[in-house]
């Protein structure tokens, strides 16, 4: 499907909520950290290219995840047996999906890496494609399956250090608009409007209207949680130090990572903010987390953690409310998203 793509703001003629700005950024030169990441994933087997099978679909409840010992898409019941999971869904690298829409970021290693961001649609079957530079890293939809948004590394491969770049894009699926970049979103700090070169987005979680979103900004070495709004194309920073928000099915509350600490080993903790008091709350995982959590239901958070025996990452869930403990619920799984 060709992306329809344009620069400024859309046609005066789209609704409020329709008109979404269009920047078409330049095409970047890859490299740093992100060469460990290539070289990785270049020794990968060539299955991972592999499309899911077609009695593999998009049916809730249920958890779906990547199994990253074959690099497909699994799932397993909400609730219930934790080996009840059927991983024949298709190859990728990150992924979520709501509603009838799945986003499924793939890698393609080389000297210059490149992603591939996959639409696909209740039968996991490809809709639409978006070739972008650069290392996958953040993939969301929004509540209806309407808005989707994905983050890719352009240099570097690790939010821990300072050196690296992002590129988040957004497409909505209604009108086929392609936001590729959101560095030239117009963004107000402390009550006036910001600027400065090293603006960087990523981990976008959208508002059930499809028009208020929360992201992640950095700049000058701080990051920033922002709401925004895709009808007025505008964005304003809400607090400091909150990193991959991920807003709750009730739209009250965003989970987020906090830095704690500058140990670049275990520099975050996870957190969740109520919207309304502004209140922040501390959840039982203490361990560092470098992920953008999902909620399973309003009361429970997902997210990966390196696993144990060898596991390169296993989902762990925790209450949202700062009670409770830590419980593993899925080994050998990452990019939890939960079909209600």
């Amino acid at each position: 499907m060709t992306d329809r793509t344009g620069s400024g703001r859309p046609p005066k003629s789209l609704g409020p909520r329709a008109r979404i700005a269009v920047v078409v950024s330049a095409a970047l030169v890859l490299a740093g950290g992100a060469t460990g990441y290539v070289l990785h994933a270049g020794a990968r087997p060539a299955a991972r290219a592999a499309a899911a099978d077609a009695s593999f679909t998009l049916a809730g409840p249920a958890l779906y995840f990547r199994d990253p010992t074959t690099g497909r898409v699994a799932h397993r019941p909400l609730s219930g047996d934790a080996d009840a999971r059927v991983g024949a869904g298709p190859s990728c690298d990150r992924f979520y999906a709501a509603a009838d829409t799945a986003l499924c970021l793939r890698a393609e290693p080389g000297v210059l890496p490149k992603t591939y961001a996959i639409v696909l649609d209740r039968q996991l079957r490809e809709v639409r494609r978006v070739t972008v530079p650069g290392v996958p890293n953040r993939a969301r939809v929004s509540a209806s399956g309407r808005m989707l948004s994905w983050t890719v590394f352009a240099s570097g491969d690790s939010y821990a250090t300072s050196a690296f770049s992002t590129r988040t894009a957004i497409l909505d699926l209604r009108t086929g608009y392609l936001v590729t970049s959101m560095e030239q979103i117009p963004l107000t700090l402390d009550g006036a409007r910001y600027h400065a070169p090293d603006v960087n987005y990523w981990g976008v979680t959208f508002a059930r209207d499809d028009n208020r979103f929360y992201a992640t900004v950095s700049s000058k070495g701080r990051t920033h949680l922002v709401e925004g709004n895709m009808g007025e194309w505008s964005a304003r920073v809400l607090r400091e130090n909150a990193e991959c928000p991920s807003l709750s099915p009730d739209n009250t509350r965003i989970a987020f990572k906090k830095k704690v600490s500058d140990d670049p080993a275990a520099p975050w903790r996870l957190y969740v903010l109520d919207l309304k008091s502004m209140r922040e709350t501390p959840l039982a995982e203490t361990r560092s987390v470098d992920d953008q959590a999902a909620w399973l239901d309003d009361g429970t958070l997902a997210y990966a953690l390196p696993g144990a025996d060898g596991r390169a990452s296993d989902i762990w869930t925790v209450p949202a409310d700062g009670t409770g403990t830590p419980r593993l619920t899925t080994p050998n799984g990452s990019s939890p998203a939960a079909l209600r």
